[in-house]
């Protein structure tokens, strides 16, 4: 039996998920796709777990499908979980990437599922199946212009260029650009941040903010509002009221 391409840990509230076959800079074939969702589905099962990241083994985040497995790769196309496991999934709870090195095609449209990534200085990003005839299928040609917009999002799909890490970070593309090598602790870094929020009201806003893409403004509305009710009757609004007007967070500080 092969070793298992993904491996799970936990720090904490924070559960970490890495691609491991570092022999093909963590290509996906049907195996690793598997494993990533079954990953992400106990992460978003388990109650103790409030904010996963997702990274790569050694010096690659994940170069995309792992062509070797074409034939079982195309077939997931038309299935509900698409090619590379988890991208079609809409999770109540966010998650941090946490790139080094190759992270393009479907291994682009991996991160963008994300909610937020980290980059070290090493990253590079780009759909460079564009040269191949390889299409999107795992929510690159959606999600990439809700981050960067449309022009720069045909740029990058149309042209197939690569970029660097600093010009993802002005883009729009990554959250921040750290030294080589600590990708991983920063975003589990901001994780442990997200985490210690109330995780009610995160969760919701959230959601709120990815159902109401593409709605008209007053049905978006209408599932903010609902939004909005959940976490006030979870009684998490009415303790951190409490907490403000008795002196937390006064003058500015932000915990």
């Amino acid at each position: 039996m092969p070793p298992l391409a993904v491996s799970v840990s936990r720090d904490g509230p924070v559960t970490v998920v890495r691609l491991d076959r570092p022999a093909v800079r963590n290509a996906i074939d049907a195996r690793t796709a598997r494993g990533l969702r079954d990953a992400f589905l106990a992460f978003d099962a388990d109650p103790a777990a409030s904010v996963a990241v997702l990274a790569g083994r050694d010096d690659a985040f994940c170069a995309g499908a792992d062509l070797n497995d074409a034939a079982a790769l195309a077939e997931a196309v038309a299935g509900p979980d698409g090619p590379l496991g988890p991208t079609r999934l809409l999770l109540g709870k966010p998650v941090v990437a946490a790139i080094a090195g190759p992270c393009v095609a479907g291994g682009l449209e991996l991160a963008l599922w994300c909610d937020l990534r980290v980059a070290d200085e090493t990253a590079t990003f780009g759909f460079l199946e564009r040269r191949f005839g390889v299409p999107l299928v795992d929510g690159g040609t959606i999600r990439l212009p809700a981050v960067v917009g449309l022009g720069r999002a045909l740029e990058m799909i149309l042209t197939g260029r690569l970029l660097d890490a600093r010009e993802a970070l002005a883009w729009g593309l990554v959250t921040e650009v750290v030294p080589r090598g600590t990708h991983v602790e920063r975003a589990v870094a901001l994780a442990r941040r997200l985490a210690a929020f109330p995780q009610a009201c995160l969760r919701n806003d959230r959601l709120s903010l990815y159902e109401s893409l593409g709605l008209p403004v007053a049905e978006a509305l209408s599932l903010e509002a609902r939004r909005g009710a959940a976490t006030v009757a979870s009684g998490e609004t009415e303790a951190g009221v409490r907490a403000f007007l008795a002196g937390k967070g006064r003058g500015g500080t932000f915990e």
